[in-house]
């Protein structure tokens, strides 16, 4: 496979989601005002909710077995390794930097959580049908890529949904109870008149860019701050875990996690699987409902993503060196890192003998960051402007570092081989 052939599958996913942008950019302008904030926001609970859980269960209980479940049992590390390392990175980064106190959290998160799953879904599969693919002959190429994208996806979404819908949740707390101090700050100017500090143009300015566009409603319970009210100190060892379990449960209820779960319990069990796979599968109608659900997942992420961009263009503003931190991190460090943590792997004996499945563990070092991040920052209301203009650059930047990776990574492969 030459360059420019292997540039042309590794840049097409990046054009699709640049494109689908652009269409959400244009949906939101104040000319057409059809991706509004609040139907943006709306859409994105959609996503949330329905979609995104629909694409997980779909894939996973159409493509993963128990068998492979045992034999990929690296491939779950492997993606710890990267939530790991590009953690670290970032809260270092977040630390020499000190960016804004509601863009920290989505600094780390950018950093540490990679798009492991439709961009895999994406590039694997078209790697594998180009004529001269490294990875065998095209048919079983393509069927075991889906696969080990799919378990990717079910994976990563277990990481994104709980550490990352977490780091974004706290940083989304964070940020609204200074926002409230701010607020509820006295005037302590004993020469105020009927022109307060609130009302002065320059303080106004400073709320213009603390403050959301639109606070939480007693609606969204799951994106208020949670305010700890005179709590006992001396509480028992008990009460303690009880609360530790429950949190646990929580991050493991959100509907992305559970869709994961499910979809693993129904690829792994035989006779589940054959009540919903197949053609002759009795409660077919489930899957291709499910399926068809989540094929809403991806353009809909994208175009919030694009209406997300525009506001960001008017409001946001980002240092150059978190632009530059966040493409440093995924695209140099992290790829490297992989490239150690692999051949260790391989050396050990630790990975079965499938180039393509080494192949699939570098690219989830080298892939831009998570589209749900977008969507938790719309959930929580916290810098998706800031998450737009990130998102753009990182992106921009994939479209040459994914296909300069993956020629480095085939190379690294077939010469091993």
């Amino acid at each position: 496979m030459g360059f420019l052939s292997l540039f042309e599958v590794a840049s097409m996913p990046i054009l699709e989601v640049l494109l689908l942008s652009a269409i959400g950019a244009i949906m939101a302008t104040d000319y057409f005002n059809i991706l509004s904030s609040d139907t943006r926001k709306s859409l994105n609970r959609i996503v949330f909710v329905a979609f995104t859980p629909s694409l997980i269960f779909a894939s996973l209980a159409k493509t993963v077995t128990l068998e492979d479940i045992i034999s990929w049992w690296f491939m779950p590390i492997n993606i710890g390794i990267t939530f790991l390392c590009g953690g670290i990175l970032g809260w270092i980064a977040a630390k020499l930097i000190k960016p804004k106190p509601h863009v920290e959290g989505l600094l780390i998160a950018m950093c540490s959580t990679g798009n492991l799953g439709n961009m895999l879904l994406i590039i694997v599969p078209a790697i594998c049908t180009e004529g001269s693919s490294p990875f065998g002959e095209h048919h079983i190429c393509k069927s075991k890529g889906l696969s080990y994208s799919s378990f990717s996806m079910a994976l990563s979404g277990l990481y994104v949904w709980t550490y990352t819908f977490q780091l974004i949740k706290r940083s989304g707390e964070k940020y609204m109870k200074e926002v409230n101090e701010l607020l509820q700050e006295p005037n302590k100017d004993l020469n105020a008149n009927d022109k307060t500090h609130l009302l002065n143009g320059k303080s106004q300015e400073y709320i213009d860019v603390v403050v959301p566009l639109s606070f939480p409603t007693s609606e969204d319970k799951q994106i208020q701050p949670s305010v700890n009210k005179n709590e006992k100190k001396d509480k028992s060892f008990s009460s303690k875990l009880v609360d530790i379990l429950h949190m646990v449960v929580e991050k493991l209820m959100a509907p992305p996690t559970v869709g994961s779960i499910v979809g693993l319990i129904f690829g792994a069990t035989p006779w589940l699987k054959k009540l919903v796979i197949g053609d002759d599968a009795p409660l077919r109608v489930i899957q291709d409902s499910i399926t068809l659900l989540g094929e809403g997942t991806i353009p809909c992420i994208t175009l919030i993503l694009g209406g997300n961009l525009i506001q960001g263009m008017r409001r946001a503003s980002i240092k150059p060196i978190i632009i530059i931190t966040i493409i440093c991190v995924r695209f140099v460090i992290l790829p490297i890192v992989g490239i150690f943590v692999i051949k260790t792997a391989s050396g050990l004996g630790l990975l079965p003998h499938d180039p393509l499945f080494s192949f699939v563990l570098l690219i989830q070092y080298t892939v831009p960051p998570a589209m749900n991040i977008s969507t938790m920052t719309q959930l929580f209301d916290v810098a998706h402007e800031e998450c737009s203009l990130l998102t753009m650059w990182s992106y921009l930047a994939a479209a040459f570092a994914l296909t300069a990776w993956s020629t480095v990574f085939m190379w690294i492969l077939t010469s091993r081989s």
